[in-house]
């Protein structure tokens, strides 16, 4: 078979084992077709074969984001972005420069607002002074909380408080009406369905599906923000990728991408287990499984979260946080997740959990421990995603129990764009050594696998990369950076096995699925703290070119 297209002058990483290091790769019919020395492979060209010439350049396999928003990541990239913004003045010049230029829009709707973007707690009364007549609102960049103006509060029904499930919070004041700040997803989604989009936040948010079901109009501007989320994605190398939010809507939108050409990464959905769902519902997440199971779309897990996040003080500790009484509390039961966790895994689905406080960890932990008991171990890849604290003694459970550690490079404070204050704030002294563990987890036989959690941070592999391997060690805790090769291995080959992937994608193997990044430059030869600014040059997803930097001839 002569080769459709030749990657060749290259310094190929496969992450193959067996094959590590090579000169060229050559694609045909989506598949890698060879791997190997110029001279073998160039050899495999024909008259009509595109060769393209890396020049040197690094060539991987392409990065696969092992956590990410894709649907909310692609219709944020058209809202107000105000990462950096600072104090008053400039909040209020960023709101009224992005309202004037969209008189149209429901909902003025920011994200990336820091949690300290003023030198006092964010009210309703402080969005007020910059916008009183058109409903406003921001996000803060772990997306677990929103700020929002009076107008807002009425309109989403808010302004005298809610009834909420436990963990999501309508902050009131003294006053007893809402201050304006929303603690966790099922409470600021009245908010957010005020721009129009409430449909595309019910997975995440409720765990449900559009009622009525979105017509063709709606489907079509629904799939172009998600065309705009992969094209941000591919340039930045990005081939497949686990959306950590979603449901069969998501699903269907993906496939008809699919169907119509226009899906340039492998994209798995999951289905979301709410806290106030009868396990019933899991026959939803097998129905999703069934009906979605190709290379380019498929379910096969089910995600839930254990608590919230540390700077809204909702993760779940064992430990009061710093001069406070609180700890914050689980989502879930602990013997009704021990439930639905055997529920989960006697039905053959993945299971993958958000949990950062130590507390949430250990109790995520115990919910897989108890499913293996009931049903017996099997090669099920449960995951926890984050794991931002996590108490010494449970350390070795998830090498035990064959857990995933499903981290990103972004989120330790200091190591990318989160200041380093929060470690202050957030964590005792003598705990920060328990903290964002990376090398840690491994060294005792967890599976790693690398990611973002775009638009949460930079969906940048590149950033991540600098940031795993130039992150400084925090006062008395250990050097948490593993090798460049490990956390290469991390966002390819890595993630794809975390999926369940790994007979299809994550290496330059024959027979594999045909993606490929090229990186401009060597990486192996780039100063660590420069990787960040190297760009991708090509990204290749089953054989196409989804993006192309460097401008090879097409």
């Amino acid at each position: 078979m002569a080769a459709e297209m030749i990657v060749t002058n290259a310094r190929v990483l496969t992450m193959d084992h067996a094959n590590p290091r090579a000169e060229a790769v050559a694609l045909a019919a989506g598949k890698v077709l060879a791997v190997g020395s110029r001279a073998a492979v160039e050899a495999l060209a024909g008259p009509e074969t595109k060769v393209i010439d890396a020049g040197g350049r690094t060539v991987m396999p392409g990065f696969f984001e092992s956590h990410l928003h894709l649907v909310l990541g692609g219709a944020e990239l058209v809202q107000l972005q105000l990462g950096g913004v600072e104090g008053f003045d400039a909040l209020k010049a960023a709101y009224l420069d992005y309202a004037a230029k969209n008189p149209d829009r429901p909902l003025l709707m920011a994200q990336g607002a820091a949690y300290e973007i003023l030198d006092h707690p964010v009210t309703r009364h402080d969005l007020d002074r910059i916008m009183a007549d058109r409903p406003l609102a921001m996000m803060s960049p772990d997306h677990h909380t929103v700020w929002a103006n009076t107008r807002a509060l009425t309109m989403a029904g808010l302004l005298q408080g809610a009834k909420t499930p436990p963990g999501h919070i309508v902050v009131m004041g003294e006053d007893g009406t809402a201050t304006g700040e929303l603690r966790e997803f099922e409470v600021f989604a009245a908010v957010l369905a005020l721009g129009g989009e409430a449909h595309l936040q019910l997975g995440i948010a409720t765990g449900g599906e559009p009622t009525p079901w979105p017509d063709a109009a709606t489907r079509a501007a629904d799939k172009d923000k998600v065309a705009a989320g992969l094209a941000h994605t591919a340039a930045h190398g990005i081939t497949s990728m686990v959306n950590m939010d979603g449901n069969r809507y998501t699903c269907v939108l993906l496939q008809e991408m699919a169907d119509e050409g226009r899906l340039n990464a492998r994209v798995v959905v999951p289905f979301h287990m709410k806290p106030h769902m009868e396990l019933s519902e899991l026959e939803r997440a097998s129905a999703m499984t069934a009906e979605f199971h190709g290379e380019w779309v498929r379910s096969g897990f089910v995600k839930m979260f254990m608590d919230g996040v540390v700077d809204s003080r909702t993760a779940y500790m064992l430990n009061d946080y710093p001069g406070t009484t609180e700890r914050s509390e689980p989502l879930f039961a602990p013997e009704r997740f021990n439930d639905i966790c055997a529920e989960i895994d006697r039905r053959g689905l993945q299971i993958a959990v958000h949990a950062i406080g130590d507390g949430a960890v250990r109790q995520t932990i115990d919910g897989y421990e108890a499913a293996q008991i009931r049903n017996g171990k099997r090669d099920a890849r449960h995951r926890i995603e984050h794991i931002e604290l996590i108490d010494r003694a449970d350390i070795p459970r998830l090498g035990t129990l064959g857990i995933t550690a499903s981290v990103q490079p972004p989120h330790p404070p200091g190591a990318m764009d989160f200041p380093m204050y929060t470690m202050d704030t957030v964590y005792h002294r003598e705990r920060w050594r328990d903290a964002y563990l990376w090398k840690t987890l491994a060294d005792h036989g967890a599976p790693l696998a690398f990611a973002s959690d775009w638009p949460v941070t930079d969906v940048s592999v590149m950033r991540g990369i600098q940031a795993a391997m130039t992150r400084t060690p925090y006062d008395g805790a250990q050097d948490e950076r593993i090798s460049l090769m490990d956390t290469l291995y991390a966002y390819t080959a890595g993630g794809a096995w975390a999926a369940h992937m790994e007979d299809l994608t994550g290496m330059l193997k024959p027979g594999l699925a045909a993606d490929l990044v090229m990186i401009d430059g060597d990486i192996e030869a780039i100063a660590p703290h420069n990787l960040g600014k190297t760009a991708i040059a090509l990204t290749v997803a089953g054989g196409r070119i989804t993006h192309n930097a460097a401008g090879f001839s097409a």
